[in-house]
């Protein structure tokens, strides 16, 4: 298997973090005030970094936008907010992740095969980015990182997840949970978001994100010794 080269992460990941390209979000993002259990934290209140398996991700998974406190706190996607559990708690169940929680960015946690991103890289407020950030953020970072990734297959976490691929990629196509459609190559997974408002429904059950993980490591051909 081909290794990919990771020598433009640092470089997007340090113009990432300066970006101020949208007003309401560079406000919001830098006035998130601390929930008492987290007072004792520094938050980061920048855009959040992706992270990854980053020579061998052959499944992106895409997600809405960092939690305000979680990846706007921790400085990781899907770190510190039930969002982050549940889905790591999924990727364990994979066999995509050696530890079933995602806590700090020096948690310990490695991931293997994939790479973890988000279609806004700044907390939104009331977790609603607005379609003009929703663009900005996708023809600024999300289609370098689609470039230069180049995965296999990608899972698209929610709604608005998906609207950002579509945008980035140029398909047609309705979001459907637990399907996929096929583009250019590239298989696309769809999945509610694991967002405790799904999560504690019912809506999104853990062994259907395990499920659909597996299906998108199947169709990458991820390999796990």
């Amino acid at each position: 298997m081909r290794i990919k080269t990771v020598s433009w992460y640092n470089d997007f990941v340090s113009r990432l973090i300066q970006c101020r390209a949208c007003p309401r979000l560079v406000g919001y993002r830098e006035s998130v005030k601390p929930l008492p259990r987290f007072m004792r934290y520094d938050y980061w209140r920048r855009p959040v970094p992706p992270w990854g398996d980053l020579g061998n991700a052959r499944i992106m998974i895409v997600g809405l936008a960092p939690a305000a406190h979680g990846g706007n706190r921790t400085g990781r996607m899907f770190t510190g907010d039930s969002s982050a559990q549940f889905l790591f708690r999924a990727l364990y169940e994979a066999g995509l992740s050696n530890k079933p929680y995602s806590i700090s960015r020096d948690d310990g946690v490695a991931v293997r095969c994939v790479y973890i991103t988000s279609v806004v890289k700044c907390a939104p407020p009331n977790n609603r980015p607005s379609n003009e950030e929703i663009r900005t953020c996708v023809n600024n970072w999300f289609r370098y990182e689609l470039e230069y990734v180049r995965p296999r297959a990608i899972i698209a976490l929610g709604h608005v997840a998906f609207l950002g691929i579509k945008l980035a990629l140029g398909i047609r196509a309705e979001f459907r949970h637990n399907d996929h459609v096929d583009f250019s190559g590239i298989r696309i997974f769809m999945s509610y978001h694991p967002s405790p408002r799904n999560t504690n429904t019912g809506r999104l059950k853990m062994e259907d994100l395990v499920s659909i993980f597996r299906m998108a490591m199947e169709y990458a051909g991820c390999v796990l010794t």
